[in-house]
């Protein structure tokens, strides 16, 4: 049955279009000027974009593996070219899911003449730019909290990036122990996968944290049968710096292996960043998008 929808024109010229667990904003521009009919029409695709992730769900969970044979739906296939660029056993395709809708919806407007366009799949952002202008993204320390501890300059070396956070509080399940770790890459969909895997290398067992089966969680997840993270009682210094280097440890492997660009991770306060952002932050007061 396909999904229900409803599109909401923005102040300012862009679209939120809520549809079943999707929930973007899209904002494509030429030049500064607003183009809400091109982003009300990428609010359609989107949708169509979601209902055949859907239809391939049912390949997507744990055993994605033996089944890959099956399918064919070409955002699903990317979906798992993602996840398995980095690697880890314990990601399924849906690690990379809102990252690879933004980026469909992203270059859906990118290949109509756009010359800016950032959609925002619930914090997981694609980037398109041909203009020229650097894109200034905002960084939560938490997820699930609004205030921005800092911002990065993206430049125009690049035409197309992606911006993805995972952590406690997000709208999936976390392995790990950080309140965000939010990755840069070049496109949404391997920032989103691998957001989910620098945020479970920061997991070790401690009385503070506390985990319960996925499937107790949610019944609908991908990843039944694994422990998840639901709470994270005030650690002590030196285990908040632990789950920090374990996280950045397993960034600096992605970074290596040219799957992210770089990563940006916080613990009850702690925070730590790779080179690629450090290089690139400016004062919070420039407005982020």
């Amino acid at each position: 049955m396909p999904y229900e929808k409803s599109t909401h024109l923005l102040p300012g010229g862009a679209v939120l279009v809520e549809c079943g667990p999707m929930r973007l904003v899209i904002d494509a521009r030429i030049g500064q000027v607003a183009q809400p009919q091109q982003a009300l029409r990428a609010a359609d695709e989107a949708v169509k974009f979601l209902e055949g992730v859907a239809a391939a769900r049912p390949f997507l969970g744990r055993d994605y593996r033996e089944r890959m044979a099956r399918v064919t739906e070409p955002l699903a296939v990317k979906m798992i070219a993602s996840v398995q660029a980095v690697g880890d056993a314990d990601l399924t395709p849906m690690a990379a899911v809102a990252g690879t809708i933004a980026d469909a919806v992203a270059d859906f407007l990118f290949q109509r003449g756009m010359t800016r366009v950032l959609v925002d799949n619930g914090g997981d952002i694609a980037i398109r730019s041909c203009d020229g202008e650097p894109v200034a993204v905002g960084i939560r320390p938490q997820v699930d909290h609004p205030g921005i501890s800092h911002t990065v300059v993206l430049g125009p070396e690049r035409t197309a990036w992606g911006v993805a956070t995972s952590g406690l509080g997000g709208r999936s399940l976390t392995r790990g122990i950080l309140e965000a770790a939010t990755i840069i890459a070049a496109d949404a969909g391997s920032a989103d996968a691998a957001a989910t895997a620098v945020a479970n290398a920061s997991y070790f067992a401690d009385g503070a944290v506390v985990r319960e089966p996925a499937q107790a969680v949610d019944p609908y997840t991908d990843i039944a049968g694994l422990e998840v993270t639901v709470r994270v009682n005030p650690l002590a210094e030196e285990k908040k710096q632990q789950a920090i280097d374990q996280a950045l440890r397993r960034a600096e492997d992605l970074i290596e292996n040219r799957i992210i660009l770089g990563a940006f991770v916080a613990c009850q306060g702690r925070l730590a960043m790779t080179r690629f952002i450090a290089e690139r932050v400016i004062t919070p007061s420039k407005k982020p998008i």
